[in-house]
């Protein structure tokens, strides 16, 4: 494949999975209006539950199936990826049905530790409920993620984008639609209306994989000519062994990209009894929908960005650790740093400058003074989302992705002990902490494994961060005399209109401070790069670049 083709293909497939993620992010807003905290907590039950039985059930297997066929393929040997791939398809299958029928037989279980055997908002019966109607996804999801892996394989990367977007614009159109028949038409119950939306997974999933079967019967002539025409004899490699290489580069995504769901699968064993023991009982599930559901999904949004843009980095880190060219790894995971802390910085002190007007406007002013409190604890922590992700990637870059898997483990064992005496002592606020301080111990430990074995030299990157921290102070500052004073004038407090005018301004203004500063003192450029100068400079400023 030329070079071109390959870059337009990484292209379609970064552009669908940031279409994907947006829509994955913003449908809770209206969700939120839709059914509140309690109904956002049985939402986050089911969906938590879904999210590690799915892990499970797919095993890591797109990135796994990929790596798989592009190196068969590149021996010529598609006898061998084909013979992969329909004996992956027969494993997602008893996968999917197992996962999907020990979440389903598990559910009364689950569901009594999760309420923490008290009589909470949710009934037990509600809980179940959800996480049946949800299970059924699995029956589908780890077939369509084994088909995506295959085209991936072929550096196909249309079916894997479109297929997510149809995916993704399914779920959330059938959820949104299905939530408001059940509550505003037919006036049917909370968990009703959140069992259906959980179960815009399935429907989502049916979408997605109907496109990729679309593809599959399109595509498939040219595929049976490959491996009629081939000319090299088969590999001489049993089932087993098939499934024994596949798990060997599945296995540090899996546990990678379990990070978030492992730390909420804490939370929701521990978070509902511990508030009910500390004397929270009234409020317990209503803190747990704002921390578990609603607050990450607006914290996620900047950090989700920012790491797509900073991961970009990670292929030329790989290469060049390869080629031992230390000097341009230096320069790249400078790059990478500098990316996030630049992008993720000012995101997180704008959120808890703006915190309550912010919240407001996103999840509505019912619980704004709780919500508004958990959001300006929960921002800090997006900086710590987003060098956990880009470290574990450059762990893999530089082919030490082990150490990657041992310090979430470390981060969790932390969470572990930790979550249960923080929410006695500080209540909701604990769980954050607790997540904060998992995180914190494992980025500490990848940030030495870094320096240890990529020869990293952080003075750089932290003489550039302190630069950052000074504008982002300015900003801060700024932002919260702007929302001080509008308060004054908009009780953002008790309307939604006004929280939405105070953050848009706010927001508006911060980046207006942030910006200027940063592209006068010329950091923009040394972070950014010069391309976006010159896109700034030609159409915001309406000026020619100087080089140009």
């Amino acid at each position: 494949m030329s070079d071109s083709k390959l870059l337009r293909g990484t292209f379609v497939l970064t552009l669908g999975t940031y279409i994907s993620r947006i829509l994955g992010m913003i449908y809770i807003f209206p969700f939120a209006t839709l059914v509140g905290a309690v109904g956002g907590a049985l939402f986050g039950y089911g969906y938590n539950q879904y999210a590690i039985y799915l892990s499970i059930a797919t095993a890591g297997m797109p990135m796994a199936v990929s790596k798989f066929v592009s190196k068969y393929n590149a021996m010529g040997d598609y006898y061998t990826s084909r013979r992969m791939y329909r004996a992956g398809l027969k494993l997602m299958l008893v996968t999917g049905v197992l996962s999907f029928l020990l979440l389903y037989s598990l559910s009364p279980f689950i569901a009594d530790l999760t309420l923490g055997g008290a009589d909470l908002d949710n009934s037990l019966e509600d809980v179940v409920m959800v996480m049946r109607m949800v299970s059924v996804a699995l029956l589908v999801v780890p077939i369509m993620s084994l088909m995506r892996g295959f085209f991936q394989g072929h550096q196909s990367m249309g079916p894997t984008a479109v297929s997510q977007v149809i995916e993704q614009f399914v779920r959330v159109v059938f959820l949104l639609a299905s939530t408001y028949i059940v509550l505003k038409v037919v006036g049917g119950s909370l968990a009703l209306a959140v069992g259906f939306a959980t179960m815009g997974a399935f429907v989502g999933a049916l979408g997605g994989l109907a496109v990729l079967l679309w593809y599959w019967k399109k595509r498939k002539p040219h595929l049976d000519k490959m491996v009629q025409e081939q000319k090299v004899t088969p590999t001489r490699i049993s089932t087993v062994s098939i499934f024994k290489e596949l798990f060997t580069y599945s296995i540090p995504y899996v546990f990678v990209g379990l990070a978030i769901p492992l730390y909420q699968y804490v939370d929701q064993f521990t978070f509902n009894r511990t508030m009910v023991a500390a004397g929270q009982k009234e409020i317990a599930e209503t803190m747990n929908g704002i921390v578990q559901s609603y607050v990450p999904k607006l914290v996620m949004i900047p950090v989700s960005l920012a790491t797509a843009f900073g991961l970009t980095l990670v292929p030329t880190i790989t290469r060049s650790f390869v080629n031992q060219d230390y000097t341009a790894l230096q320069k790249q995971i400078d790059q990478t740093y500098q990316t996030i802390m630049f992008l993720v910085l000012p995101a997180s002190v704008g959120l808890m400058a703006l915190a309550g007007p912010a919240y407001g406007t996103f999840f509505g002013i019912e619980d704004i003074k709780a919500g508004g409190t958990v959001l300006l604890a929960y921002a800090p922590v997006a900086l710590l989302f987003s060098f956990f992700t880009v470290n574990a990637a450059i762990l893999q870059g530089v082919n030490k992705q082990k150490y990657a898997v041992i310090s979430l483990a470390f981060g969790l064992i932390v969470k572990i002990i930790c979550n249960v005496p923080f929410i006695y002592l500080f209540h909701e606020l604990g769980s954050i902490l607790a997540t904060a301080l998992g995180y914190l111990v494992s980025i500490a430990y990848t940030f030495y494994l870094i320096k240890k074995h990529a020869n990293y030299d952080y003075h750089a990157f932290i003489k550039r961060t302190v630069l950052i921290f000074i504008f982002v102070a300015i900003m801060g500052l700024s932002v919260k005399l702007l929302s001080f004073i509008l308060g004054f004038f908009l009780a953002y407090d008790q309307s939604r209109i006004a929280a939405v005018v105070i953050t848009f301004i706010g927001a508006g203004v911060g980046g207006i401070v942030y910006g200027v500063a940063t592209y006068r003192s010329t950091l923009l450029e040394r972070v950014m790069g010069k391309r976006i100068i010159n896109i700034i400079e030609r159409k915001i400023l309406r000026r020619r670049p100087a080089n140009g």
